[in-house]
């Protein structure tokens, strides 16, 4: 007889949940799903609720930034072309030097005043031994796409790329590396592959891979590096609904081949209604590297048969190994239905284990 499948790793939290501070979540997530997980987020609460929002805010304040005029206004449609908002886009001030521009993301302040709880926690018990603390980051494409006019990109990434790598530099000096996981936030890259803006540029592959190999190989060996792919969810729904998973294994690919270090997990989203074969087809052959758990954003609240329809099929195009997970963050999502979600969790996590879905 097989030993059992441990269930550590086996499930991810992207990220945001729904709880109204870091200690309600540690102690929530933990409690429910701890033997499950080998890495704890700390929700993204407060001000980091709705994700990026807070570094427009940031950047609306910042004395080298403006509204550009001449931009147009920036609509935000979700896959079934219902408008969210419009949004002014901004601009590095006429006769700023970017050289001379910083910007104070906040993430690290954030960052290590929720590893100051955890390990608190971990101290008293609360938490287990062995979680790492997951601290989430966005890529300069995510605001830069999002805010800021396309006359200003160019000069915009440089500044707030090295913004970003200083706030990592930070942390990684803050807490211990067997203690930290880095997980960096894509999706303003899948929206651009999927022709989301109103312009892109003509090296965009190129261009992106470059970033996320730069930012991959920013964090020390020692850290546990993981990467989260999205379509976004501002209203807990896809900003382009896909035709299939190969955007997703495109760029995974191009990740694996760009980050040149250790890459220990990926997340993919699974949209609810794809239980179907054509969705994973282009995931076959993804050649992850022996030791990059897959994580799978196949669980959706309050569909446990769906769940394992979806597990049952990525078996057959990815094999075994895979973990479970949300397709996104939990922050925009109803609170009621935490709950729930973290059972189904449990259920799918009871599920891979059983040998069902292999």
């Amino acid at each position: 007889m097989s030993a059992p499948v441990s269930p550590r790793g086996l499930a991810h939290l992207v990220g945001s949940v729904p709880l109204a501070s870091a200690e309600d979540v540690f102690r929530t997530v933990t409690g429910a799903l701890g033997d499950c997980l080998s890495r704890v987020p700390d929700g993204e609460t407060g001000e980091r609720r709705r994700w990026i929002w807070w570094q427009r805010e940031m950047l609306e304040r910042h004395p080298a930034m403006e509204v550009d005029r001449e931009a147009g206004l920036l609509e935000l449609r979700q896959w079934d072309g219902s408008l969210l908002r419009k949004s002014e886009l901004l601009r590095i001030k006429p006769g700023v030097d970017p050289d001379t521009v910083k910007f104070k993301t906040g993430y690290a302040e954030a960052a290590l005043e929720s590893w100051r709880l955890f390990a608190a926690l971990r101290r008293r018990g609360d938490v287990a031994a062995g979680l790492r603390f997951q601290v989430a980051l966005p890529t300069p494409m995510s605001s830069a796409f999002m805010y800021v006019s396309p006359r200003s990109h160019d000069e915009y990434l440089r500044i707030y790329e090295r913004a970003l790598l200083q706030a990592l530099e930070t942390i990684v000096a803050g807490i211990p590396a067997d203690d930290l996981s880095i997980q960096w936030d894509v999706c303003q890259e899948v929206l651009i592959y999927e022709d989301y803006f109103p312009s892109r540029p003509p090296d965009y592959r190129e261009r992106i891979a470059a970033l996320l190999g730069r930012l991959g190989r920013a964090v020390p060996a020692r850290v546990e590096l993981g990467f989260h792919l999205c379509y976004g969810s501002p209203a807990d729904q896809h900003l382009v609904m896909p035709s299939d998973a190969g955007v997703l294994a495109e760029l995974t690919r191009a990740i694996v081949a760009a980050v040149r270090r250790p890459l220990d997990f990926i997340h993919l989203p699974v949209p609810r209604e794809r239980d179907d074969a054509a969705y994973f087809a282009p995931l076959r052959g993804l050649g992850l590297p022996a030791r990059t758990r897959l994580y799978l954003g196949l669980i959706h609240h309050g569909d446990v048969e769906g769940d394992r329809r979806r597990m049952d099929t990525a078996r057959a195009a990815v094999g075994g190994g895979f973990g479970v997970a949300t397709e996104c963050g939990w922050g925009r999502g109803e609170p009621a239905r935490l709950d729930g979600l973290l059972e189904s969790h449990r259920r799918a996590v009871d599920y891979l284990r059983s040998g069902a879905a292999r």
